[in-house]
């Protein structure tokens, strides 16, 4: 078979697809929501037609159940199977989806899996940086066999030739194909507010981060004059209130007029905790926010009642569905691990389809799930990492304000940064226009690991 797409190829997925033909291992470096899964389609594809298999390989649970219901809808649902820590469907199918520490577990257990295996998708390589699992992506490179090809998928990184020749390294020629160029302009924005003086109405500014081709808006500084000390300056602890100014974080509901007002809907909101997603979905709801009609509440209404069809009563009970659904008919949403599988994947329909128009989600959703808004808002700039607060890197920036912008469907897409006391606007502006988006190996070799490396190599 052929994929009819609909859409004329950019030159990076040509030249990609161009190396798939020729059997050669690719990395493509591009942006968020560039189209780089059109090249690993292709290569899927390429298997089913040589009559052999394809892994494809996730990071995270979400983005598999995503890429499993997508090579279904494109593939045939008889030939797609789905691997994760929790969930086995069809493991003997010609296309299987799976997290890669699956596929590491496979590789250390000489499973007979891999015998008739064609090429290995690694969607999110640049996840190999990351200090807790990015060995993980480094091991399998390591230990597939020589044989299989390989579809590397990553974010805009500086070094992708560095990655490409250490990937060539290890495992044969491998094509770079490097694309840096949005598909979606992007305008970044800070948003303040402004505390109310003798009584009068508090005011929220929205002010451009960028000016004159990519220079911190001198305007933006202004908004540092709130005796900040400098313990956010770097990150790190938060030292000192900073709060003696008229400035102040914009509430849950003047973010949501701003973006209303200004026609910024649909938005991603991302807020680091689950209990902060939910929170906020509460708060918005206690202050009565509706932004569905009542013809998108009803549409929404019967999509619910299709997809939880063969949910019993005791079960609807327990999950409280009910609410669940008062707030998704609202056009409002959560998003984050700690929900029921079928909750995101009904969240994430409904925002596709254009019936929720606001979600509060985790940093999850940034990597891969295919759900571009044209707005998205970052709560604050500094995540706590289980030691210490630190400023999100230029390359987690950029992940997350790559969902900014619907190809075909937005001329440019919208990033918001909440004011916060903790970080200067100039460091601010700097994370929005950096281009330097170095990746580092976290590869730590452990005794577990030697020892499996060992067995492999004996068995």
């Amino acid at each position: 078979m052929t994929i009819d797409r609909g859409f004329t190829l950019d030159r990076f997925q040509e030249e990609a697809i161009a190396a798939v033909d020729a059997g050669r291992s690719v990395l493509v470096a591009a942006p968020t929501s560039s189209g780089k899964t059109v090249v690993a389609e292709h290569a899927v594809e390429a298997a089913l037609t040589a009559g052999r298999r394809a892994f494809y390989t996730t990071p995270i649970k979400a983005l598999s159940n995503q890429k499993f219901r997508d090579l279904g809808e494109m593939f045939g649902l008889d030939r797609v199977g789905l691997m994760t820590g929790d969930q086995v469907v069809a493991p003997d199918a010609s296309v299987v989806v799976m997290t890669t520490e699956v596929l590491r577990n496979m590789l250390y257990a000489g499973s007979r899996a891999t015998d008739d295996l064609a090429w290995v998708v690694l969607d999110e390589v640049h996840f190999l940086e990351d200090p807790y699992r990015g060995a993980v992506w480094e091991e399998v490179l390591l230990h597939l066999a020589p044989t299989v090809g390989i579809v590397a998928l990553s974010a805009t990184v500086s070094n992708a030739a560095e990655l490409g020749d250490w990937v060539t390294s290890v495992r044969g020629p491998t094509d770079v194909i490097v694309e840096t160029r949005r598909p979606v302009r992007l305008r970044a924005h800070y948003l303040v507010a402004e505390r109310g003086r003798h009584g009068a109405s508090r005011k929220v500014h929205r002010t451009a981060l960028l000016v004159n081709g990519g220079k911190p808006n001198p305007v933006g500084r202004r908004f540092d004059q709130n005796g900040r000390s400098s313990g956010g300056q770097s990150g790190g602890r938060h030292r000192g209130r900073g709060r003696s100014g008229p400035w102040v974080p914009p509430r849950r509901n003047e973010v949501v007029s701003e973006l209303a007002g200004a026609d910024l809907l649909p938005a991603i909101h991302f807020i680091f905790s689950r209990a902060g997603c939910d929170e906020a979905r509460d708060t918005v709801v206690r202050d009565g926010l509706v932004l569905n009609d009542d013809r998108e509440a009803e549409a929404v209404d019967a999509h619910i009642a299709e997809r939880l069809e063969s949910l019993g009563e005791s079960d609807r009970a327990a999950l409280r569905v009910d609410h669940w659904a008062d707030v998704l008919r609202r056009g409002i949403a959560s998003h984050h691990a700690g929900l029921v599988p079928i909750f995101k994947e009904v969240t994430e329909e409904l925002f596709v389809a254009g019936l929720v128009k606001l979600v509060y989600a985790t940093e999850t959703l940034a990597l891969g799930v295919n759900l571009p808004a044209r707005s998205v808002v970052i709560d604050r700039l500094t995540k706590f990492t289980g030691e210490t607060h630190e400023v999100l890197t230029p390359g987690q920036f950029t992940q997350l304000t790559g969902r900014a912008g619907r190809r075909g469907l937005d001329v440019e897409g919208h990033a918001l940064v909440c004011w916060s006391p903790f970080v200067p606007f100039d460091r601010v502006a700097g994370l929005a226009g950096s281009r330097d988006f170095v990746l580092r190996s976290a590869f730590r070799p452990t005794y577990n690991m030697v020892a499996n490396m060992v067995e492999g190599r004996t068995r």
